[in-house]
């Protein structure tokens, strides 16, 4: 006898409604479709066109480009010559510059402009999370601008390095992610999931670190699953069901979480060794002996994973003296009045997650701290700051979700916003080398002995 599955579905005005899986969608649900598409272009366009701004300033290198864009010119050549240039990090974003390179040419605009695209996906995928998690336009339009006003996406998306493409397919892969996470057949949201964390792996592969996130709440849910718990007072928001995805069966996990990744990883690695199996092994062991070689400490920039959310210390991409008292500065540090709340916000959502087991509050914390702590595992010594972009851009969903709990009026959400938009017109001299500013308002800014 086939049994019905029901469960509650949270609505733009957070009343619970029972629905039943086999039911038809609502005839609004392909309107509401369109409208969340229309939205997601236009926060791409706008993103993407203020990222454009002032992006060939300076026209020479700014920090790690200087590593990057020779690797991009490389596989440009005719004949790849040796030796190999970057072989510590896989190919897919070097691949993306050289393209751009031969597009716009060999320049500020050619270099930088694949970073601008990413960086406005990686917004746009903020705002798709936060569809799936708070079900309602205005939160999910919120996260996307909470996270757009942090300096540090805005600083990494206008730089040729590697970081901002890995942002860019990890966050979309979590979006797909959390769409699935509800659904009674989530294996297509799955596989689209695992197939783009595939590509986040192929720019870096601290982009393997949401993937993971991924695996060990698969694991858990089924675990508990092959356990039968059951929660005594089971709630529709509970973060775990005994019904949930019924139909996902192992070879499915396997699947979207293991086959796809690879495939999509290694097919990266063919414009540049081919079909060569020992090749493509051997460039898997070279990339994974540098990155975990334990590095010389004393770098001028380094900083340790715990210091990271507190802003301990940012990393200077550019101070070039422009006038007797004017200075062109990139300062990679973070907007302060987001990235400092967002610790209180982060408190609130774990304890949400542990003492009301709500499932919203379980994949912000998971997705959050899980590529974050990640850092933490490894043997390397040497560390920056800008590798807590992924988990600084996601604690904007933190955020919103704080901010539009019950009894809290709808105004603060939007209040916040705009303190946050304030921040990052503070911020934006040292983040944007086109501006410049003079070095009493530089120094100003460099609020603790340790920015400097």
């Amino acid at each position: 006898m086939k049994t019905t599955i029901s469960f509650f579905v949270r609505g733009d005005a957070n009343l619970p409604r029972k629905i039943s899986p086999q039911q038809p969608l609502e005839r609004s649900a392909v309107p509401r479709v369109s409208r969340s598409a229309v939205v997601a272009v236009a926060i791409f366009l706008a993103v993407h066109l203020a990222l454009l701004i002032g992006l060939t300033m300076p026209e020479k290198f700014v920090f790690d480009e200087v590593h990057y864009v020779p690797a991009a010119r490389q596989m440009l050549a005719p004949a790849m010559s040796q030796p190999m240039l970057n072989p510590m990090h896989p190919p897919l974003a070097k691949e993306l510059i050289a393209a751009s390179i031969a597009a716009f040419g060999d320049n500020a605009l050619g270099w930088r402009y694949p970073a601008t695209l990413f960086g406005a996906l990686a917004i746009v995928a903020i705002y798709l999370s936060g569809l799936a998690l708070f079900s309602a336009q205005g939160p999910a339009i919120a996260a996307a601008l909470i996270a757009a006003l942090n300096q540090m996406l805005y600083v990494q998306a206008r730089i040729a390095m590697l970081d901002i493409f890995a942002l860019g397919f990890g966050l979309l892969a979590t979006a797909a992610f959390m769409h699935g996470f509800r659904r009674e057949r989530p294996q297509a949201q799955f596989a689209l999931a695992g197939s783009l964390f595939g590509l986040a792996a192929a720019c870096k592969w601290s982009g393997l670190f949401p993937l993971g996130v991924c695996i060990v709440i698969v694991a858990v849910i089924r675990l508990m699953q092959g356990w039968r718990t059951l929660f005594a007072d089971a709630k529709p928001d509970d973060w775990y069901r005994p019904d949930l995805w019924p139909g996902l069966r192992l070879h499915h996990v396997a699947l979207c979480f293991a086959v796809l990744p690879a495939m999509t990883y290694l097919a990266t690695f063919v414009p540049l060794y081919g079909v060569s199996l020992p090749d493509l092994i051997e460039a898997q062991r070279r990339i994974f002996a540098d990155n975990t070689t334990t590095a010389i400490a004393g770098h001028t920039y380094m900083s340790a994973w715990p210091s990271w959310p507190l802003l301990a210390r940012p990393v200077w991409f550019l101070f070039d003296k422009t006038g007797e008292d004017n200075i062109s500065a990139i300062v990679f540090l973070g907007n302060p009045l987001v990235l400092w709340p967002a610790l209180l916000a982060l408190a609130l959502v774990l304890r949400d997650f542990i003492v009301l087991r709500r499932w919203d509050a379980f994949l912000i914390a998971a997705f959050y701290f899980g590529p974050w702590l990640a850092w933490a595992l490894l043997p390397r010594t040497l560390g920056f700051i800008y590798y807590y972009l992924p988990a600084a851009t996601a604690a904007s969903l933190a955020l919103v979700y704080v901010l539009r709990r019950d009894g809290l009026p709808r105004w603060l959400l939007w209040a916040y916003v705009g303190t946050a938009a304030i921040g990052f017109a503070v911020m934006l001299p040292i983040s944007a080398a086109f501006i410049g500013t003079t070095m009493r308002s530089f120094s100003r800014l460099m609020l603790f002995q340790s920015w400097i």
